[in-house]
């Protein structure tokens, strides 16, 4: 138990063999329940994730429950799909297991041994004593916590955690690719978890998926871990589908909220801003060929100006959207380690 809270850590892991085992171990003690996802390995994952299942259980004793009873099944929980599906796949399963046991908090590190579990109970505090729903881990918005974080990685990260703020509508979020959060069981039973992304853009299509939901999240500040893991992801796959899912967000939130009065001048800015550069943008590109062939056209100054107000009145749309969702974004207090298991 976890300050009175019964706590859950999913490890989700994709060919890991090296480093999924280490990951398992290093869960703190007050966790009740490891569930260790392989999702479709073709290395020896699976087999690690038992070996090491196997002797954690033997060597703990069942965990006391609050009534003096003892908590059904094993510590750690070894689950294996069968095909690849997706870092997202993985970790709903093990979202599904917490729900299922009677969870009441879950987190998530990932079996690349890449999260540090001293931080844990900065994720988990927010969650237990009721100040957020989601907690969010941030190793960029502090130089201290970069680490070896390569500039050309750090670039990359920090352009999709804008474009995820405009997609989410939660603009104090930052590190968006940081896969370290936990969230609240009583959150997870309110969302429609089997529609989220189930590939490398789970955390992005959850983020929109929360704020669709009044989901108060909180970012942790926390040091990167790196080690000689390499990353799954393909690039050239992984750039346009992520870009193709932002976008749709984007649109499924304005039109989520487009009844909401909170929310209405935001979506109004929105819709005229694209609308203006969408028209803007066609007839500034008329008007510069008509000048390439030497015509001189009042039309294009018009339409280079009409381009130039749509774009600022798409970022006041931002401007009042931030402000909108301002009671969803909670600042990260720092708390002192500690824990309950009784």
């Amino acid at each position: 138990m976890y300050k009175g809270n019964r706590v859950a850590v999913v490890v989700p892991a994709y060919n890991e063999e090296r480093f999924v085992g280490r990951t398992i171990e290093s869960v703190p003690s007050y966790v009740d329940r490891v569930y260790a996802v392989d999702d479709g390995s073709t290395d020896d994952t699976w087999q690690e994730i038992r070996k090491t299942a196997r002797r954690l259980n033997d060597d703990r004793a069942e965990p006391v429950a609050p009534d003096g009873g003892h908590h059904e099944g094993p510590h750690v929980v070894p689950i294996r799909h069968e095909t690849n599906s997706g870092v997202g796949a993985g970790i709903k399963t093990g979202y599904y297991r917490a729900m299922a046991d009677e969870m009441d908090v879950v987190a998530v590190m990932n079996g690349d041994a890449q999260m540090d579990p001293a931080v844990l109970p900065n994720f988990l505090n927010p969650i237990v004593e009721g100040r957020a729903d989601y907690a969010k881990g941030d190793r960029i918005s502090r130089r201290e916590n970069v680490g070896e974080m390569s500039s050309w990685r750090l670039f990359g990260n920090r352009l999709l955690t804008r474009l995820t703020n405009l997609s989410s509508g939660y603009w104090k979020t930052i590190d968006s690719q940081n896969g370290y959060t936990a969230i609240s069981v009583e959150m997870l039973e309110r969302i429609p978890l089997a529609e989220v992304y189930d590939q490398y853009g789970f955390l992005n299509d959850m983020l929109t998926t929360l704020n669709l939901h009044d989901a108060r999240v909180v970012n942790v500040p926390h040091q990167a871990v790196y080690g000689d893991e390499e990353s799954g992801i393909v690039y050239r796959t992984f750039v346009p589908s992520l870009s193709g899912l932002l976008l749709r967000n984007f649109f499924r939130r304005l039109a989520h909220r487009a009844s909401d009065r909170s929310y209405q001048p935001a979506v109004a800015a929105y819709v005229l801003g694209l609308l203006g550069m969408f028209v803007g943008g066609l007839r500034a590109i008329r008007g510069v060929f008509r000048v390439l062939r030497r015509r001189n056209d009042a039309a294009t100054s018009k339409s280079l100006f009409g381009l130039v107000v749509s774009v600022l009145v798409f970022l006041a749309g931002t401007v009042l959207d931030r402000r909108a969702n301002e009671h969803l974004e909670k600042g990260f207090e720092t708390d002192t380690p500690g824990y309950d298991d009784e």
